[in-house]
C-alpha cells in the first residue's frame, strides 16, 4: 500500500480517488471546489488538502485528472503547485487529457527535482471510472512506470507504456481521432435508417454482429435512437480534446480531414445549445 493523494475530484478523478482508497491506498485529496473535496473526505474517509502543495507533501504517488494544459500548469507549477512539495524519488500521475507539449515540460521539471513524472490520459469514460476499467495510456521513464502501474491498476483494467514522455497523450488524441470518426459514422447511419423507414434495432442487431460493430454502436445506438444524449463524454470536451489533436496535427504535418470536419459538426451541437450533451449527439444535427 502506498501514500497517494489526488487532484481533481471531477467525474472521473471522484471515483478514481474513490478505488484507490477502497484498495487499501492512504489518499489524501484536493480539488479546486473545496466543497467537493469535503464531501468526499465525508463519504470515503481519507484526508483533505487545501493546496495541491499540502496534498503532496510526503506522498509516494500523485494523481492529477484535471481541464487542460492551464489547470495542469496550476497545480504543478503553480505558487502552491504540488511540485513545490514532491518528495524526492516519489511519482506524480497525470491523468489530465492535455497536449504532448506540457508532458514533456513537466517530464522535465520533474525530472530536475528529482521525481518522477508519467503523462497517463485514459480512455472509458465515466462509466469506466466508476467501475475501475478503465484504459489508461502511459508515456514517461520504464522504471517510473513499474512504480506506478501496480497502484493505477486500482482503477484500470489496462495501462500499457507506449515511449517517451508525450507519448501517452498522443496515444489519447489517437483514441479521440477514432472516436469521432466512428460515432460519426453511426449517427449517419441511424439517420439513413430512420429516413429510408428502416427498422433500426433490428437493423443494428444484425449489423452490430459483422464487421461494422464498435463500442460506440453497442454502447449508444439505443440511445441515440431515442433522441437521448445525456450520457458520457461531453461535447465540449470532445472539443477540447480534438482541439489538441488539430493543433498537433498541425506541428506534425498529418493530414486530419476527417477529424476536423467532425470538430466543426460538434461546433454546430453546440450553437444547437449541445455543450453537455454527450458527443453521439451528432445524430440531433442531421436531425435538426
Amino acid at each position: 500500500m502506498v501514500k497517494a493523494a489526488f487532484l481533481g475530484l471531477g467525474v472521473m478523478g471522484y471515483p478514481m480517488a474513490r478505488h484507490l482508497k477502497a484498495k487499501g491506498h492512504e489518499v489524501t485529496v484536493y480539488n479546486r471546489t473545496t466543497a467537493k473535496a469535503e464531501k468526499w473526505v465525508s463519504e470515503q474517509g481519507g484526508r483533505l488538502a487545501k493546496t495541491p502543495a499540502e496534498a503532496a507533501a510526503g506522498q509516494d504517488i500523485v494523481f492529477a485528472c484535471v481541464g487542460n494544459d492551464d489547470d495542469l500548469r496550476q497545480v504543478t507549477l503553480g505558487a502552491e503547485g504540488a511540485f513545490k512539495a514532491m518528495a524526492n524519488g516519489a511519482v506524480f500521475v497525470d491523468h489530465t487529457t492535455a497536449s504532448a507539449g506540457i508532458a514533456r515540460e513537466l517530464h522535465s521539471a520533474a525530472s530536475a527535482a528529482g521525481f518522477g513524472f508519467l503523462d497517463a490520459p485514459v480512455s472509458g469514460g465515466q462509466a469506466g471510472a466508476e467501475n475501475g476499467q478503465l484504459t489508461v495510456m502511459v508515456g514517461g521513464d520504464q522504471a517510473t512506470f513499474e512504480i506506478a502501474q501496480p497502484v493505477i491498476m486500482s482503477f484500470a483494467k489496462a495501462a500499457r507504456l507506449l515511449g517517451a514522455p508525450g507519448a501517452g497523450q498522443l496515444a489519447k488524441m489517437m483514441n479521440q481521432i477514432c472516436i469521432a470518426g466512428v460515432v460519426q459514422g453511426l449517427a449517419e447511419a441511424i439517420h439513413f435508417g430512420k429516413q429510408s423507414g428502416m427498422d433500426i434495432e433490428a437493423v443494428i442487431d444484425v449489423i452490430s454482429k459483422g464487421a461494422a460493430q464498435s463500442w460506440q454502436m453497442e454502447n449508444r445506438y439505443k440511445t441515440m435512437n431515442a433522441g437521448k444524449f445525456d450520457f458520457g463524454f461531453a461535447v465540449d470536451w470532445m472539443r477540447k480534446d480534438l482541439g489538441i489533436v488539430l493543433e498537433e496535427g498541425r506541428a506534425n504535418g498529418a493530414k486530419l480531414p476527417l477529424t476536423a470536419l467532425v470538430d466543426q459538426f460538434y461546433a454546430e451541437v453546440q450553437a444547437m445549445g449541445g455543450k453537455r450533451w454527450d458527443t453521439s449527439s451528432l445524430l440531433a444535427r442531421l436531425e435538426r
